[in-house]
């Protein structure tokens, strides 16, 4: 059991080295099992299938980033939002940063010819890692709410696994709380996919000032003001 536990995992590896050297198409099976000296037919009994090895890949890319983001929360006081949307995002920051080649796997450029499976574990990673986000703007939703007031969201317009797991896990907050959560990760995003792939560089000395600046302005726009200017939250 362990020395597949060891193989399985050593596969996994590989596949991300190949990716980052010559991209996600470089995600072969058979180029796998020649690096590490295996048959093709013994990789085939860990993956049956590329897509199959792609999948898992996501849905630990994914489960690695979620409880990293759940990590950085906990560490945060309980009733502090404004610390906690700092914390969120520079901890999704500093993941991607760190780990640029999980980051383009899931938020880069397509595998060619990938055929996701529908659920599994990798959409449920992926909706976990966006919750706790959500979590954050459900423990401040009375300080935002009146900025919403007429928003015509409906949970019709979210993936129904995404909306029920919210609605689970946060029953009182509404769709207007969820797409305001979307939207900031889409700004949170936006500015660490630039710097991942080296756009800003030519443009912007400190990449990481930029980014908290936005991040204070994140959180003001919650109804947040950020108590003083503690290092502990923003250091990389």
């Amino acid at each position: 059991m362990r020395l597949r536990e060891a193989t399985t995992a050593e596969i996994k590896a590989t596949a991300l080295k190949h990716m980052a050297s010559s991209g996600t198409a470089a995600i072969s099976l058979r180029a796998i099992a020649r690096d590490m000296g295996m048959t093709a037919g013994a990789i085939y009994s860990y993956f049956d299938t590329r897509d199959n090895l792609v999948s898992v890949l996501i849905a630990d890319v994914y489960s690695g980033l979620a409880d990293t983001l759940e990590a950085a929360i906990e560490a945060c006081p309980k009733d502090d939002a404004a610390a906690q949307v700092l914390a969120f995002g520079q901890a999704y920051r500093n993941w991607a940063v760190n780990n640029p080649e999980e980051f383009r796997l899931v938020y880069g450029d397509a595998v060619p010819d990938y055929q996701p499976p529908e659920g599994g574990a990798a959409a449920e990673a992926e909706h976990r890692s966006c919750a706790v986000l959500t979590g954050i703007v459900a423990a401040g939703w009375p300080k935002a709410q009146h900025l919403y007031i007429g928003s015509d969201h409906s949970w019709s317009d979210f993936d129904p696994a995404f909306a029920e797991l919210i609605r689970q896990s946060f029953p009182d907050l509404p769709p207007a709380a969820v797409a305001l959560s979307l939207r900031l990760w889409g700004r949170m995003h936006g500015l660490v996919s630039l710097e991942v792939y080296g756009h800003l560089r030519p443009q912007v000395q400190d990449p990481q000032k930029l980014y908290r600046t936005e991040l204070v302005d994140l959180s003001k726009s919650l109804g947040h003001v950020p108590v003083g200017d503690s290092p502990s939250v923003v250091s990389v």
